[in-house]
């Protein structure tokens, strides 16, 4: 079928619709709209001619193209753009009597136009994101072009050879746009710091890793032969040596030593200095911009006054009643998310009484840490069950509008947690973008927070510690024990529960995450690819449009939507969680998390220049709320590790039992460990005969008639309360945790103070600007010597096309002052 070029009504303002930009045989669109082949006077067909005719009106040039699909590609007159640069006082429109085009980023035009397709009101009372979902147009998407630009980030950025070079921010600036770069450039900062990190958590285990052996308290572990412990489970269990655990308890020291302690402190520090040092990167960056007078809101409502002169702001709101019933159901969904938390503690009590009978010798000997590890592999399970099935990408054509439609205008194949987040979001009903963008954000983050931490919350801080003891175990629905801790503590539970899901979400999700969307764009490619008709005898072949083949490539790739970026600062702070939280448990988190990240980074790149579509380019100057999040994070972590180093850790008893309890205190022995004793003191002796009435063990140990066995815990053998012991434990583990957060908290804040958010550099640079900005503005105001000081009633400021946004302060108005006049009145 010929194309078809739909023209537009003759207009007043003198625009051409052309690209000064392309070749005289190219032709530059802004958009492209997807729609199906409808039947003549069908509905849908109606509704589409509605929507096509309001751009008309609008002055919109439309260029439609058959193939497998209708495609319309949509070009924007070029006053929308005058209106936008004398609204937004265009810094970068210097050059007088240039096109628009030559003015206007080819970002800001796609963001100018996307906003106009989406905010435009059929009379129908329909804007685009209706038609989707009405199935009226299937996708809308700017294009990827063959530009310069976009051929040096396929070069220097979107392929696996330049994995360890710098980031081409400013390119990715000019071609995604502000949002997408400020992503970049702060996971670039993220993953360099990251060096630091990996490099303290791999001395902190080599420091580990000397003592494998040598530990005081492994020793007495290994060589406690004589030493019978209380059987696991109550049916047919038999007593163990305590020696049987000899190389889980090495390993458990080679985590949990005095190296842990600094590592902690490091980290909290770390996080502190992380952030203060990307709050200047970021001053920087944004300078050199020339964005840090620019005003999101301010943005808006100019977008707004070009696709409608008569819009009315709306205003802000708050209903108390809202924010309550909001807050009761995030509670709610949280207590939800615990529930599953303590599902797995039920699948892990059940495993190990399941494995101890087991008939297999390996499974009955290690019960223990195999239902540890399941355990991890369920929770790896359930997160992804809770935040990734549902893929957000999978949705076709679901494009976000700014700001008019309501959260659940977003894709209905969703994530549970997303899901009731997107249905918050509606209740709360946010004036502006920005703002739904942010409850969004704070209600997401909480729920997946809790869907990846509160099974490590158990593990860290209660597992081992609400079990009872022999003879009175806190038992689920009266059966099934509680886990208990190893002797030699339960920190080596937490470090494989972080392994196991570090491990798997940055191997099998990152895979998926690349591979989906590379399969996803073959299937595409081989489904919507037209087949070329053969030519008969004699027959020419017919000339094809070259704007044709560039939209069905850009077809075929997959969709992008409001979430693309948002998935990818979400999948980072949550990384940056793993690494800061529960570090004193598991060191090497931030040396997975630098290998993740230098990979993450070059196939995040790959995915929006090759399988992507183009991302609607979005205008920032900061991160956004993910700035607060990863501050409340870095406080989390310094509670976090406090309490791993108090409660999981067995640093404090073991420093109790070298100052109050150990032979040091009563004998001067310079050349004894101080530890020596430890484990026989950390363990309480139980009488087989005080043994619950349905509890089944074997009497006999090795041909010996057991009598008593030893459990962990500080309790006394005759009445199995707590011993003194014990509350001096207790008293030390509080006053060490205060004591921790304290220091840690105040260094924060010092170092928060000791590094300024914006370097001197860029202060000095803004007040150099604005004292020139002002002398010349006095030096333009300043009498002649027979004009004095006064109004200046005859001067007016001018917002002329002509000079594209340039303020001209003229007492005699130029040739074009009706034209002038006009379009001022106008906007």
């Amino acid at each position: 079928m010929q194309d078809e070029i739909l023209l537009t009504p003759c207009r007043e303002f003198p625009a051409e619709d052309t690209d000064s930009f392309a070749s005289p045989n190219e032709e530059k669109w802004d958009f492209v709209l997807v729609s199906d082949i409808h039947e003549m006077g069908s509905e849908k067909e109606i509704k589409r001619k509605k929507f096509l005719d309001e751009l008309s009106k609008k002055g919109f040039t439309i260029k439609k193209i058959e193939d497998t699909k209708l495609f319309y590609g949509v070009r924007a007159p070029q006053q929308i753009f005058w209106k936008y640069q004398c609204l937004m006082m265009n810094p970068n429109s210097r050059q007088q009597n240039s096109s628009a085009y030559q003015d206007v980023p080819v970002t800001t035009r796609i963001r100018v136009v996307h906003f106009i397709l989406q905010n435009t009101v059929t009379s129908d009372l329909e804007k685009l994101h209706d038609l989707m979902k009405k199935k009226v147009f299937e996708a809308a998407f700017p294009l990827h072009k063959k530009e310069e630009i976009r051929e040096i980030l396929k070069k220097k950025w979107a392929r696996w050879r330049v994995l360890f070079k710098e980031q081409p921010i400013e390119e990715i600036r000019c071609y995604f746009g502000e949002k997408v770069a400020l992503y970049f450039a702060w996971l670039g900062w993220y993953t360099y710091l990251l060096i630091f990190a990996a490099l303290a958590g791999l001395a902190t285990v080599a420091a580990g890793a000397t003592v494998f052996s040598s530990s005081q308290v492994s020793k007495e572990i290994c060589d406690a032969n004589n030493t019978i412990m209380c059987p696991l489970c109550d049916q047919n269990c038999s007593f163990w040596l305590l020696s049987d655990t000899c190389t889980y308890a090495k390993v458990t020291h080679m985590i949990d030593n005095e190296a842990t302690v600094v590592f902690a402190m490091f980290m909290a520090i770390w996080a502190t200095v992380f952030l203060e040092l990307w709050k200047r990167e970021r001053a920087n960056v944004v300078t050199s911009w020339d964005l840090y007078g620019w005003d999101e809101e301010e943005e808006e409502l100019a977008l707004q006054l070009i696709n409608n002169s008569q819009h009315e702001p709306r205003l802000y709101q708050h209903s108390y009643l809202r924010s309550t019933i909001v807050l009761i159901l995030a509670l709610l969904m949280i207590m939800v998310l615990i529930g599953i938390a303590h599902a797995l503690v039920i699948y892990r009590a059940v495993a190990t009484a399941v494995f101890m009978q087991n008939d297999m010798n390996l499974l009955r000997k290690h019960a223990d840490i195999i239902a540890v590890m399941t355990g991890a592999v369920l929770h790896y399970i359930t997160i992804i069950i809770m935040t990734k099935v549902g893929s957000l990408g999978s949705v076709p054509g679901r494009i976000s509008p700014w700001p008019t439609p309501p959260c659940s205008s977003y894709p209905s194949v969703l994530q549970v947690n997303w899901r009731v987040a997107l249905f918050l979001c509606d209740l709360e009903k946010p004036r502006t973008f920005s703002q739904r963008e942010n409850s969004f954000t704070v209600k997401i983050f909480l729920f997946q927070f809790f869907t990846n931490f509160s099974s490590l919350i158990y593990i860290a801080f209660f597992l081992g510690r609400i079990n009872g003891h022999p003879g009175h175990y806190a038992r689920i629905a009266g059966h099934w024990r509680l886990e208990e801790c190893h002797p030699s503590g339960c920190i080596t539970d937490l470090f494989i529960q972080m392994a196991v899901i570090m491990v798997l979400k940055q191997t099998i999700s990152n895979i998926m995450e690349y591979l989906i969307p590379l399969i996803s764009h073959q299937l595409r490619k081989k489904k919507k690819h037209p087949k070329k008709r053969r030519l008969m005898l004699g027959e020419e072949e017919e000339a094809e449009d070259p704007c044709k083949r560039q939209w069905l490539n850009n077809y075929e790739l997959n969709e992008v939507n409001v979430f693309s970026l948002f998935n990818e600062y979400l999948e980072i702070v949550i990384q940056y969680s793993f690494t800061t939280i529960f570090v004193a448990a598991f060191p090497l988190a931030p040396l997975l998390a630098l290998v993740n990240n230098v990979i993450e980074i070059h196939m995040d790149a790959i995915k929006m220049m090759r399988l992507r579509r183009r991302m609607v380019p979005r205008k920032a100057k900061d991160i956004g709320i993910w700035l607060q999040v990863l501050e409340a994070i870095g406080i989390l972590a310094v509670i976090g590790n406090g309490l791993v180093i108090a409660i999981t850790s067995d640093f404090i008893p073991v420093q109790v039992y070298k100052y109050m309890y150990s032979p040091c205190t009563t004998e001067n022995h310079t050349s004894m460990d101080c530890s020596t004793g430890y484990i026989n003191n950390s363990l309480s002796v139980f009488h087989i005969q005080d043994f619950e009435p349905h509890t089944k063990v074997l009497p006999e140990f090795k041909g010996e008639q057991i009598k008593e066995c030893r459990y962990r815990d500080y309790r006394n053998a005759d009445d199995y309360t707590y011993t003194v012991q014990f509350w001096h434990i207790f008293a030390a583990r509080l006053a060490f945790l205060i004591l921790f957060e304290h220091v840690a908290l105040c260094v924060k804040l010092i170092a928060a103070w000791y590094i300024p958010d914006t370097p001197q550099k860029v202060k000095n640079k803004i007040l150099t600007e604005k004292h020139i900005n002002l002398r010349n503005e006095l030096r333009e105001r300043s009498p002649s010597p027979a004009t004095p000081w006064g109004p200046f009633p005859q001067e007016r400021v001018l917002c002329n096309p002509l000079h594209h946004g340039s303020n001209l302060t003229s007492r005699n108005p130029p040739k074009t002052a009706a034209i002038t006049a006009e379009y001022s009145t106008e906007v």
